[in-house]
């Protein structure tokens, strides 16, 4: 009879045992997926477990839930995927067992022990990849590169768009998962363009708000009672009747291109004749004459410059970071908002000299300036009074006036504008960001902190560009690959007549200080000189801003990636440069250096090996996005 109770004890207990195990393992099957998409909206890790548990509770019956455990192994990397782990352990109580042994006279301890199952699951979570190409257009990027007869922006063109293709045909093996791989590009020289287009939009600083606004444009020498200018509520206005239609309109660098003219083209308009004598006798009378046409030119007046797309460095610390930009009219960042953290239009102001005679000045002035383009509409000897005279954009150039000297208002604005990040598994995205490198061409300086702050801006969730992916997404990497093949550079110019102590850039001039004071924007917060006006100085104002820009992207989770082209070791400037993109590198997740330890993710290389070396840089991003 004994044997009898006892197969029947085991074979019910067995077949709950199984049911239960059965139980727990769809519940831990369910609790996974559900958590898989609770980890890639960046929930924290204790909501995350608190998730899990809770989910895999709800799909057990509560006799069983109270006798099993969860334990939730979150991946170990916050942004690049990875795998997620679930572990569940049941302790089963047999019902008839317990009985049965004690009838065979087993201890208690062993007739009433549990049964412990344990089951896992692992999810692979997705991996999605957003890069930004920040690559160096400045003039250098047209020397032969070293070991190839290519110039090096043609080597950088072939290797950039390679990279792009194996990253894009590795994405279309990524099924059921949106935009797996974008790429952005961030062509950068002495300042970056983020594209005309964007005039408007609302982190632009459309109404003369933010402190650089008018740091070179005195509007107070508009005095004209008619036709005069006014400042409210941190607002410079157009007033008096002069304006006509304009009266009341905003006075900024964007209506500065709007209001500047040129007679563009002219055509004569005959009238009628009159008869001129070219020789007389010496009566008086007219010995030779000809009969000419009368009349007067139909000049045709059309705008004189557009903004090309460039913008300004923020002040520091907006210059190096990512933060929104926040304004409004009549906001002067008291309770509401900073109008520094707006970006404003790049607009290089005439420097002092004359580019045409007047009726009251039949010879122009030169001064030798960098960038004369303009008649400076006064005759006094100050050069920065001159430079900084407003009325003077009033006046309209006529038809055959002499040659800018420079290249206007759009001085230090020479690279092609960003473009945002575009998918580029499919074959349209592939192709817009490899015709964008196509478009690249190099000329101007070499400002390397900038390019990188707008390449984060560029994969981050936030204006300008929104793009991105959330910043706290699971599963997804943000990564900037900066190229550059020299150190930073903001020139001093030969000829100074309004001691701006630089040539007009990104971070305008040196003098006159930001904000109504002393120091410089460039200089500002920096441990350099703060009145060292030496290029030397200069470059080593920007390495300050690029060690800042690189430690806080890096802090912000963007992975950083950095490649020199043709620096020499050598060289006590080049290899400054190196130091520089060496420390601004993140370190890699996979690979180890000689002692060990994680590698950095900075490449020095040549113009012969530059293919080779973006072969590297899509191997390592390749590596984020293995999908198991």
């Amino acid at each position: 009879m004994v044997p009898l109770m006892g197969g029947l004890a085991l074979a019910v207990d067995f077949s709950e045992m199984n049911r239960q195990k059965q139980a727990v393992a769809n519940a831990l099957d369910a609790a996974g997926i559900a958590t898989a998409r609770q980890v890639v909206t960046g929930s924290s890790d204790s909501e995350l477990i608190a998730y899990a548990n809770s989910f895999f509770k709800a799909n057990l019956e509560p006799a069983i839930a109270d006798h099993t455990a969860l334990t939730v192994t979150l991946p170990n990397n916050t942004n690049g995927g990875g795998t997620l782990k679930l572990a569940a352990r049941l302790d089963y109580k047999p019902y008839f067992y317990p009985v049965f042994a004690e009838l065979i006279h087993q201890p208690k301890d062993v007739a009433n022990a549990d049964i412990t199952f344990t089951t896992n699951t692992e999810i692979r979570l997705k991996n999605t990849l957003e890069v930004a190409l920040v690559l160096d257009n400045s003039g250098s990027m047209s020397t032969i590169g070293t070991g190839s007869g290519q110039k090096r922006i043609d080597l950088l063109k072939s290797a950039a768009k390679q990279l792009v293709d194996t990253l894009a045909d590795q994405a279309l093996l990524i099924k059921q998962v949106d935009k797996p791989v974008q790429f952005s590009l961030v062509p950068f020289a002495a300042s970056v363009n983020v594209g005309p287009q964007n005039d408007g939009a609302s982190w632009m600083d459309v109404d003369g708000l933010s402190p650089v606004h008018h740091e070179n444009f005195d509007w107070s020498t508009l005095t004209d009672p008619n036709k005069h200018a006014e400042k409210i509520g941190g607002i410079w206005y157009k007033k008096g009747s002069g304006w006509g239609d304009e009266e009341n309109q905003i006075l900024s660098r964007f209506s500065l291109y709007k209001d500047m003219q040129q007679v563009s083209a002219r055509e004569w308009v005959v009238t009628g004749q009159e008869y001129v004598c070219t020789k007389y006798r010496s009566n008086g009378t007219c010995h030779t004459g000809h009969w000419q046409d009368t009349g007067y030119y139909d000049e045709t007046i059309s705008s004189y410059a557009s903004w090309q797309g460039c913008v300004e460095a923020r002040p520091y610390p907006y210059n190096v970071n990512d933060t929104p930009a926040a304004g409004a009219p009549n906001n002067t960042g008291i309770g509401f908002g900073d109008p520094a953290t707006l970006f404003v239009p790049m607009f290089a102001p005439d420097e002092p000299g004359d580019r045409w005679a007047t009726n009251d000045d039949s010879t122009p002035d030169d001064f030798s300036a960098s960038n004369n383009w303009w008649n400076d509409g006064t005759e006094d000897s100050s050069g920065r009074t001159r430079e900084r005279n407003m009325t003077k954009y009033f006046d309209v150039r006529p038809y055959g006036a002499t040659s800018p000297q420079g290249t206007g208002p759009s001085y230090g604005c020479t690279t092609e504008p960003i473009t945002p990040l575009t998918d580029v598994s499919v074959t349209e995205g592939r192709s817009a960001i490899k015709a964008a490198i196509d478009r690249m061409g190099p000329n101007g300086n070499t400002n390397i902190p900038e390019g990188l702050a707008w390449g984060w801006r560029t994969v981050s969730s936030g204006e300008p560009f929104t793009e991105g992916r959330p910043d706290n997404e699971k599963g997804n990497d943000k990564v900037v690959i900066v190229l550059t093949d020299g150190a930073n550079t903001y020139t001093k110019p030969s000829s100074d007549p309004a001691s701006n102590k630089s040539t007009y850039a990104a971070y305008g001039y040196l003098q006159p200080g930001y904000n109504g004071g002393s120091v410089g924007r460039l200089l500002l917060s920096t441990s350099v000189g703060q009145f060292d006006y030496s290029s030397s100085n200069y470059t080593a104002a920007l390495d300050d801003h690029l060690a800042k820009v690189c430690a806080n992207a890096k802090a912000g989770n963007i992975m950083v990636m950095t490649v020199s082209l043709d620096l020499s070791t050598t060289n006590t400037n080049e290899n400054k440069a190196i130091e520089a993109l060496r420390k601004c590198a993140s370190d890699s997740r996979f690979r180890k250096d000689a002692n060990g330890a994680a590698a950095k993710l900075y490449l020095n290389t040549t113009g012969g090996n530059l293919a080779e070396t973006f072969k590297q840089i899509a191997d390592e991003l390749s590596n984020l996005r293995i999908v198991g």
